[in-house]
């Protein structure tokens, strides 16, 4: 269970960064969500081989959930 507070955790210091990059960023907020997705999705691709290397297992569908509802999250910051 601590590991996947500490998933959450490590998550939700994304979610913030995206939304920094979002504030930030010189390009189309179509274009930056995409990439913040696909580097969420990197992110979570490396935490669960972390994971799975100390005995944890969270399937990949359940961490794409979650960058997805990070990234429906920060949908209204750039509108």
């Amino acid at each position: 269970m601590k590991a996947i507070s500490i998933f959450a955790a490590l998550l939700g210091g994304v979610a913030i960064g995206a939304a920094a990059g979002l504030l930030l960023a010189p390009e189309e907020g179509k274009e930056t969500r995409r990439r913040l997705k696909a580097q969420g999705a990197r992110i979570a691709d490396k935490v669960n081989e972390t994971l799975r290397n100390k005995g944890i297992k969270l399937s990949r569908e359940d961490m794409e959930d979650m960058v997805d509802d990070i990234a429906d999250e920060l949908k209204p910051i750039d509108d």
